[in-house]
């Protein structure tokens, strides 16, 4: 499927087809998130849809389509990584996820988002770890109504320039992206672990 396909399932399907062009991204459609989000803010800007339900639906696609790697590499367990090691270029992505995982636990997930192909990843390495899925949900959930916000305001602004800048970003441009939210991130461990330490003393105390 490519750009003209997408938008020609967006005239035919409206909300749906952004649904499931993110929700199906998790088995390799060959247009990355960041343009079919891009492009789901593009056509409510020149009127196509609707931009909030479309912004819903964006959102649900994405959510869902990750959830899905998560509840595999839960069922599943290590015969999912077996299965995607075989490719070799593979091999580093899932190293990467799993060190991410071992410095920053369920913050690796947020990190995770800003990493195009390390986002797909990571749901089947916190499967296979076994962590809850309501502790996934509050990780993955919340990122991702931020990383969709971005780039459906985004693809809002450009509007028929969708495909040329989300690619961009995709190539490039998350290289430097994805640097404020990690140093946030980071930020926000140290403040929460801070936190956690005064209640721990003064549950001692």
């Amino acid at each position: 499927m490519n750009y003209d396909t997408l938008l020609s399932l967006i005239h035919h399907f409206g909300y749906a087809a952004l649904y499931f062009a993110l929700w199906l991204g998790i088995v390799g459609i060959p247009i990355p998130d960041e343009v079919v989000v891009m492009t789901g803010g593009a056509v409510t800007a020149n009127g196509l849809l609707h931009s909030f339900p479309a912004f819903v639906l964006t959102y649900l696609g994405v959510i869902s389509g990750l959830s899905l790697g998560y509840v595999l590499g839960r069922i599943f367990g290590i015969s999912v990584l077996d299965r995607l090691q075989r490719r070799k270029k593979m091999n580093k992505w899932i190293n990467f996820s799993k060190t991410l995982v071992d410095k920053y636990g369920s913050f690796a997930l947020c990190i995770s988002y800003f990493f195009p192909i390390i986002r797909h990843v990571m749901p089947y390495v916190m499967g296979l770890n076994k962590i809850t899925f309501k502790r996934y949900a509050l990780f993955s959930f919340t990122t991702g109504l931020v990383w969709t916000s971005i780039f459906f305001t985004v693809g809002y602004l450009v509007g028929d320039h969708a495909q040329e800048v989300g690619d961009l970003v995709y190539r490039y441009g998350l290289k430097l992206l994805w640097i404020p939210f990690v140093i946030a991130a980071v930020l926000f461990i140290i403040r929460y672990t801070s936190i956690q330490k005064k209640l721990q003393g003064r549950d001692k105390a």
